[in-house]
């Protein structure tokens, strides 16, 4: 088989369920012979860890804006979905993505998180209470409903300053949401996200309203007062939607990273028992965990000004997409990246991404799953899947376990 086949082939199993459910073999074949790849709808594929890097950190590579949407999707822009996610600052490139990300970085600097570190072990051991009467007499429990998403859900909650008897009225409309996102915003899925969309503006307005009047240390009361500071700096749309974002990304990435890190340890029970006796260097296993299954397995771009990658001609305009999972097991950056190794040499992986667009809440993220892995650990004695359960088995912008059935002892 010749090198273009081998790749076209392995491209084809990345978009097949089959395929996509272990997708690493594939990827190997695209870094050894189609590194940047050009699908046949114009689209270029990024496999390796230097060329994924790049994409990342180079101005010319830019975010699929409100711009780029309506001159490639003009028929989406009606859509109170996507005006709201055009809104985002992950959708914005310079200069407003800048002024975004400095008012909402407020919240989360490294100083701002060490103070949330003891609630957030606090909430830790009340659901692995939880968790542990759920358990009792070896009933299965669901890790991701009962832990992995409760958790960082109300984390990002008590930060924004969300009620906690509304926190679950927004999980729903937020899952709706990121289902249209991960059908392409398309058909049915896109016309039930605009409801959703609707509701949560309609439900957030409410809370801007209430701390307009009466603010307090959130960051709902952090940007209203940016906004009426100056109300250039922060416009109502802007602000909608990016409580939208920040409450969606602020556990959407944090329950797959826990639950994707777990189920990796369950597959290696020596492993799992090996951290359970050195809980002071669960951040080496964290790192691990985020570079080998990372919870964010790809990133788009799109190309502002003609130039190459790997020799390849690049148009502008062209859609760009970085394979992050490829990349962090890219041989050339990492010795045996297809082993699970918490001694590896500390060397930066691309699971937050990189560049203008590191994830704001990626510190949070890490701190999250540092307090709760030793702690899960320490609970129980023996962790066991209770059914074969798989990653999503499509190729989107999130990886991780709808469900994880686990059996847990004492």
């Amino acid at each position: 088989m010749t090198d273009t086949a081998q790749v076209r082939k392995a491209v084809r199993a990345l978009f097949d369920p089959r395929g996509c459910a272990d997708p690493h073999p594939h990827y190997a074949v695209l870094r050894d012979h189609g590194p940047v790849w050009r699908l046949p709808d114009g689209t270029v594929l990024l496999s390796r860890f230097a060329e994924c890097d790049h994409l990342l950190r180079a101005p010319l590579f830019r975010v699929e804006d409100e711009a780029w949407m309506a001159e490639n999707f003009p028929e989406t822009v009606e859509h109170m979905t996507v005006h709201s996610l055009m809104a985002e600052m992950v959708n914005q490139n310079p200069p407003h993505h800048e002024r975004l990300r400095r008012l909402v970085g407020r919240a989360f600097t490294p100083r701002r998180v060490a103070e949330l570190r003891p609630a957030v072990a606090e909430l830790v051991e009340g659901l692995l209470d939880r968790l542990a009467k759920k358990a009792a007499g070896g009933e299965p429990v669901d890790f991701m409903a009962e832990f992995a998403l409760p958790l960082p859900i109300t984390v990002i909650g008590e930060l924004l300053g969300i009620p906690a008897e509304d926190r679950a009225w927004f999980g729903p409309r937020v899952a709706t949401v990121t289902a249209a996102i991960e059908q392409d915003l398309t058909g049915p899925a896109l016309t039930a996200a605009d409801r959703a969309t609707e509701e949560l503006w309609e439900r957030l307005g409410e809370l801007v309203r209430l701390r307009t009047r009466e603010p307090r240390e959130d960051l709902v009361s952090t940007l209203v007062a940016a906004r009426e500071a100056d109300g250039d700096r922060l416009t109502r749309r802007e602000l909608l939607a990016n409580l939208v974002l920040l409450y969606s990304a602020g556990y959407e990435t944090t329950s797959n990273l826990l639950g994707n890190g777990l189920a990796t340890l369950i597959e290696r029970p020596a492993l799992l028992n090996r951290l359970r006796g050195e809980p002071d260097r669960a951040g080496v296993w964290v790192e691990e965990m985020l570079r080998f299954t990372p919870p964010i397995p790809i990133a788009s771009r799109w190309a502002g000004e003609n130039t190459v990658l790997g020799g390849l001609p690049i148009a502008r305009g062209t859609q760009v997409v970085g394979l992050l999972s490829s990349a962090n097991r890219d041989p050339a950056r990492y010795d045996n990246p297809d082993t699970f190794d918490p001694d590896r040499p500390r060397v930066p992986n691309l699971s937050f991404g990189a560049g203008a667009h590191y994830c704001l809440g990626a510190v949070l993220a890490r701190m999250e799953a540092e307090l709760a892995f030793p702690a899960l650990l320490s609970r129980f004695g023996t962790i066991e899947f209770a059914a074969e359960e798989h990653l999503r088995p499509v190729m989107t912008s999130l990886r991780g376990y709808a469900r994880l059935p686990l059996v847990l002892g004492g």
